[in-house]
């Protein structure tokens, strides 16, 4: 792998911030996009701009088939079974939302459960949340263990209870922890518990083959994998998305329209109504190229070594505390400084021109569990590089030395 040939692809990269040369470690919030996803939005924008699957132009030809090899690209990503199962969304929040939404008007009610994490994210913690407060169900929280893993003894127990939907997620947005998606999705559905991965994180860091994991929906965003903000997926078995309800009227996801009634149209395009981000799905095809010409062998190793880089320095600096198992972390490092309040250091961080991410990460009930406000979250991708590791530690150590 040739790290400079990737850097070069993200121009970004060379910007400086308070005359310093940028280190930028907040990927798991969102990552820099390559040249060929910019090349890409701009070429749809310059050479096909038009609507797509309305419009028998030659134009409209060409953006509909576009959009549709992206599609196309996604379903061989993801290893699913048919295009069908690919519902193109804004991203992973509104993929979550797409489905509690069809739960909450179809399948629960009183004395039906639907059960979580307390290490979800906000985006997956909450949808769920107000699907049960609005139809009654009852919302079950599973606890993690100190190091934020799964007790799987427990989560059999809480599957036995058989809820409608289990939702957790692939790899945590604070601790990197990769729950066994494949082992907890066969614990489920052996007591006929529907299953939703959240796969914000775990789509950037591991190789997603929706077929052998087994899962009943997944939900990413092309933003945590070097694509563009506002285009996201859903995937979903066939079978599972024929159940669900519509999730927005109008446009494009119709059949035919009476003044008495309205039947929908079929998979996908009865849950993607309206005028989609055009330009954004096309770039995907892109973005996926771009991942799969580095390869995730290649990806993942480099973003393990440099975490584990990270990690062993840290605690070489004294009232470190590092959150999480003690291993795996997934490209991600979340800390603080004892004594300090998180959003010092990432202050100090920032006039080195290092980016990291402070607060609570859309993660409170996590947060609560430890104990804490927040914390420090350092997270690693293919174009970081040792040395930018090195200038993370070298601002702790100085924010260690103003903060105390």
């Amino acid at each position: 792998m040739d790290l400079q040939h990737i850097r070069k692809e993200f121009p970004l990269l060379n910007t400086t911030v308070n005359g310093k040369p940028l280190v930028y470690l907040d990927n798991a919030a969102t990552t820099q996009k390559p040249c060929a996803v910019t090349d890409a939005l701009l070429s749809y924008y310059r050479t096909i701009n038009s609507n797509i699957h309305r419009g028998v132009h030659h134009l409209s030809q060409q953006a509909t088939e576009a959009f549709e090899e992206s599609r196309e690209c996604v379903r061989k990503f993801m290893n699913a079974a048919r295009q069908e199962e690919i519902i193109f969304t804004k991203g992973t929040t509104e993929a979550i939302n797409l489905v509690a939404h069809g739960f909450a008007r179809k399948f629960l009610k009183k004395g039906e459960r639907v059960l979580v994490t307390v290490a979800d994210h906000h985006s997956d913690f909450v949808p769920w949340q107000q699907a049960c407060l609005q139809s009654g169900a009852e919302f079950d929280v599973m606890p993690v263990e100190r190091d934020g893993s799964l007790n799987l003894a427990l989560l059999e127990q809480k599957l036995a209870l058989k809820p409608k939907l289990f939702a957790f997620p692939h790899i945590s947005n604070v601790l990197g922890i990769e729950n066994p998606v494949k082992q907890i999705c066969a614990m489920a559905h052996a007591q006929g518990v529907t299953v939703l991965v959240d796969g914000a994180q775990g789509i950037a860091h591991c190789k997603v083959d929706v077929n052998e994991l087994d899962c009943d929906f997944y939900c990413w965003s092309a933003h945590k994998i070097y694509g563009s903000t506002g285009i996201g997926v859903l995937y979903g078995k066939y079978d599972c998305l024929e159940k669900l309800p519509p999730y927005q009227f109008g446009g494009e996801m119709i059949e035919e329209v009476d003044l008495g009634q309205t039947s929908f149209a079929a998979l996908p395009f009865k849950f993607e109504a309206g005028t989609p981000p055009i330009a954004e799905a096309i770039s995907l095809k892109s973005t996926l190229e771009f991942v799969q010409n580095i390869g995730f062998d290649a990806l993942r190793k480099h973003e393990e070594k440099l975490t584990g880089l990270a990690i062993e320095g840290l605690r070489r600096i004294d009232g470190i505390e590092i959150y999480g198992k003690e291993e795996g972390h997934s490209g991600v490092v979340s800390f603080n400084l004892e004594g300090a309040y998180h959003y010092d250091t990432g202050v100090i961080l920032d006039q080195l021109g290092i980016a990291v991410r402070t607060g609570h990460h859309c993660a409170q009930p996590l947060m609560k569990h430890f104990g804490i406000p927040g914390c420090v979250r350092a997270s690693f991708a293919i174009y970081n590089t040792e040395e930018e590791v090195e200038r993370l530690l070298a601002g702790v150590e100085k924010a260690a030395q103003m903060l105390r």
